[in-house]
């Protein structure tokens, strides 16, 4: 697995994921529930992984989410 995503933005992972499941890339979720641990401060952030022979095709969707501004809800 290759980390592809390190965020605290919730709705950009999400949309991410969704992307990734379209295209059948398996992917997981890491640090999901550290928040419970730090008080939900949102200090520590969630990591997107992926298995490496869909990371180059994973790594072109989640800049085409960057490059649309769909993260930001646009």
């Amino acid at each position: 697995m290759k980390e592809l995503l390190r965020t605290n933005d919730p709705v950009l992972l999400s949309l991410v994921l969704a992307r990734l499941e379209a295209e059948a890339i398996p992917a997981v979720v890491l640090d999901t529930h550290m928040s419970v641990l730090e008080g939900s401060a949102g200090a520590i952030p969630r990591r997107l992984m992926v298995a490496e022979d869909g990371f180059s095709r994973a790594r072109k969707i989640l800049e085409d989410v960057e490059a649309s501004g769909d993260e930001a809800g646009a």
